[in-house]
């Protein structure tokens, strides 16, 4: 009989610890959600969706920064010794909510939040969603809890809502209302190229509310040269190296230029057919790079964010600065003088983009980009920039951040499209733009 007791109080014990067992709670979320390539990869699907929809390189910048502000404004919550707040950093930005429910998992409301608001800025939100609800389901499989996940998505929501009324006094949605460029027909105004001639892209992006700039005008450049077709003038000089240069003199050349086209969309005719090639723009080729500095850092999801968030602040700023520029000298492209005056099939290496020449776009906001990565990762960050091989691109490879962005403000010589007066001026105005942003956006304690 004491036997049979023993056996059935045995079986009893094991039946007991099989269902403990059982019961215990499934964690592997956790490490997910503190997983960096986690909010890579929903910086990687914005990116995506960027292209898919075809942005222009200003308006890009502008959907970049929003989300990235929200996913920190909440990462910043969860980690207070280590980050800033961003109230008193960036113009207009208020307090957002504070976390109250404890079962807000700070990490996935930073992922909500950045969803949420980047799918408010661009038109294909159906792939965002979609985005979103795998991750949640696979999520939920690796344990996470409904009651985490219903209150991490209430309080990313809440920040994503606070977010996206701060964006609303920028002025973008009334910039969508005013006038086009008028044409002006001296020779020296920008003129619509070949082979479209589209209107000139954000005429009045020098409206746009400054994060850290005090204005769009902070950091003018020196005054482009005076237009001056006389042989061995200065300007015609210029106009002569782009001519001579400009479709790419070596194969070395071709490739760099091919590299940093970072053109949205590059239109192609043949006979009476046309179709366009998408491309990231030049802001999103330095959200890839920040995501190739944060992996080979091993940064973490607090580090990766906080990355994301000064890059892409400083390209926001970057082309609003140099779009100032652009919209007040009005300089015309060497294509449509070099068409003119000199040779009249004359193509570029890389189609000319369609807004005015001065300063370079790609010069300033890789300037601005390279000094933010400098100063959160150092002068000597050697890397191989992958972000192009989905475009049929090969790797480069760069011994810093400030040589990537010297090699993509040439590239624009190379590529037919900029005088080098417009290069050199645009690289010390992004110097200018990236120094007064790293010394004035403090997130790091």
């Amino acid at each position: 009989m004491r036997r049979i007791m023993k056996r059935v109080c045995f079986s009893a014990v094991i039946g007991i610890l099989l269902l403990l067992s059982s019961c215990k709670e499934n964690t592997a979320y956790k490490d997910q959600l503190k997983d960096p390539a986690l909010f890579q990869a929903a910086m990687k699907k914005l990116t995506d969706v960027i292209v898919y929809d075809i942005f222009s390189p200003p308006v890009a910048s502008r959907v970049y920064m929003y989300p990235s502000v929200a996913s920190y404004a909440v990462i910043q919550k969860a980690y207070p010794e280590k980050y800033n707040s961003l109230v008193g950093q960036l113009s207009g930005f208020e307090a957002v909510p504070e976390p109250t429910d404890e079962d807000i998992d700070l990490h996935l409301a930073s992922f909500h939040a950045f969803t949420v608001v980047g799918k408010q800025l661009i038109f294909s939100e159906d792939r965002i969603t979609e985005f979103q609800e795998k991750t949640y389901d696979s999520l939920q499989k690796s344990g996470l809890p409904k009651r985490v996940l219903n209150a991490s998505k209430t309080y990313g929501n809440e920040v994503a809502q606070h977010i996206l009324k701060w964006s609303k006094g920028d002025l973008y949605d009334q910039t969508r209302t005013y006038p086009k460029y008028t044409i002006q027909e001296e020779d020296k105004y920008w003129k619509p190229t070949p082979p479209d001639y589209m209107d000139g892209i954000e005429p009045h992006w020098n409206k746009i509310r400054t994060l850290v700039l005090k204005s769009a005008d902070q950091f003018p450049p020196v005054a482009p040269l005076e237009f001056d077709l006389t042989k061995g003038s200065e300007f015609q000089k210029q106009l002569m190296e782009v001519y001579a240069k400009g479709r790419g003199e070596d194969e070395e050349s071709k490739e760099i230029a091919s590299f940093w086209d970072c053109n949205p969309y590059v239109s192609h005719h043949k006979g009476h057919a046309m179709f366009a090639t998408k491309k990231i723009t030049p802001g999103g080729h330095w959200i890839g790079i920040t995501n190739i500095a944060t992996t080979e850092n091993k940064s973490t999801y607090d580090e990766t964010i906080n990355a994301y968030t000064n890059v892409s602040i400083a390209l926001f700023d970057a082309f609003i600065s140099c779009w100032d520029e652009k919209w007040r000298s009005l300089v015309v492209r060497p294509e449509t003088l070099i068409n003119q005056y000199i040779d009249e099939e004359w193509v570029p290496l890389l189609q000319t983009p369609p807004f005015p020449e001065y300063t370079s776009g790609h010069s300033v906001i890789s300037r601005a980009a390279a000094v933010t990565l400098t100063n959160l990762y150092g002068d000597d960050f050697a890397f191989d920039d992958t972000t192009e091989l989905e475009y049929g691109l090969p790797v480069r490879s760069f011994k810093s951040f400030i040589h990537a962005s010297e090699e993509a403000a040439i590239s624009r010589l190379y590529g037919g499209i900029h005088y080098m007066m417009a290069i050199d001026a645009g690289v010390s105005q992004g110097q200018k733009v990236g120094d007064f942003i790293s010394s004035n956006l403090k997130t790091l304690k």
